[in-house]
């Protein structure tokens, strides 16, 4: 296409749920507020908590608090935005506001892809290894670690972001889907994206399948040595720990490969919204539901901070 053609873009229009009548919009606005709300109490709640309590300053709640800074992060990045767009039907975005979404969602993204592998290693340590445990997992292995997870969203969305926003757009500015992902935007490009696009799914199987592949190697060892443990309780303990980050993991890595594999895939947008609804919306507010409510020494937890907030020490459990 000639440079005559070309349209200069200064804001993209989010089509987010604007297929949808006006009432289920409004309905899915009260669904999603109230998730975003527990989502950034909870993970907030645990933070303070592995925080304030000795009890919880184990290697599992010192990874388990990074999670819940991305997955803060991570909210704050797409739902506000999603939020304006289906009560006051704020779609528009600016070519910068797109851009700098765009880089904070892979940036975030990656980190977590990362970061639940550590935690899977982290798990794998402590079945496999107990006696070991807290010397190998000691405060400054897991600071390394942590910068070890959180260090790849820097050059993965710098180069991804800083590639796809170089091209040129032409033709319409919307991006059908609620927040600027990559491949919605990419559709918007009127250049050669093949070279990118070679990027993209290499990409993918770096951040998405290398972590992937270091948690089901962890998991088989874990299994393994789970299937050794003589008592069934012990066995079911061990189990409950790892299966509620499995289960996340699951739910996180596969709506991932399945929209980034094929970045300008025929499958249906609204399909693909759902499924980024899968890793955005429900995975954030699955955090402390999952690692926390279900697990007795963070209610514990729970109940002494919320005790020592009021002052009442003498009445501690």
């Amino acid at each position: 296409m000639a440079e005559g053609n070309w349209t200069r873009v200064s804001e993209f229009i989010l089509m987010s749920f604007s297929s949808l009548p006006a009432e289920i919009q409004s309905l899915l606005f009260l669904t999603f507020l109230i998730v975003y709300l527990v989502t950034l109490l909870g993970n907030s709640l645990i933070i303070l908590v592995t925080l304030a309590d000795p009890m919880l300053h184990s290697p599992m709640y010192f990874f388990l608090r990074n999670l819940s800074f991305l997955e803060i992060g991570f909210n704050l990045v797409i739902v506000p935005k999603m939020l304006g767009t289906l009560i006051a039907q704020d779609t528009t975005i600016s070519f910068l506001g797109c851009a700098t979404q765009m880089y904070f969602f892979f940036f975030f993204g990656v980190s977590e892809c990362f970061l639940l592998a550590i935690m899977a290693y982290d798990r794998y340590v402590a079945i496999c290894n107990p006696l070991h445990y807290p010397v190998i997992m000691n405060p400054w292995t897991r600071a390394k670690l942590a910068i070890a997870s959180w260090f790849p969203g820097i050059p993965v969305a710098t180069v991804q972001t800083t590639w796809l926003f170089s091209f040129p757009f032409c033709g319409t500015n919307k991006v059908n889907h609620f927040f600027c992902d990559s491949p919605p935007v990419l559709k918007l490009v009127c250049a050669d994206t093949a070279l990118f696009e070679i990027y993209a799914i290499v990409g993918t199987i770096l951040v998405v399948m290398i972590p992937c592949l270091l948690i089901l190697c962890s998991y088989t060892c874990i299994i393994a040595a789970i299937l050794k443990i003589p008592s069934a309780k012990g066995k079911h303990k061990a189990f409950s720990t790892c299966s509620s980050h499995l289960l996340v993991v699951s739910l996180f890595y596969v709506s991932l490969s399945l929209i980034y594999f094929h970045p300008k895939s025929n499958n249906s947008p609204e399909s693909k919204k759902v499924l980024s609804l899968s890793y955005t919306v429900m995975t954030p507010i699955l955090n402390p539901i999952i690692y926390s409510l279900r697990n007795n020494e963070v209610k514990n937890a729970f109940g002494r901070t919320f005790y020592k907030a009021l002052g009442l020490r003498d009445c501690i459990p």
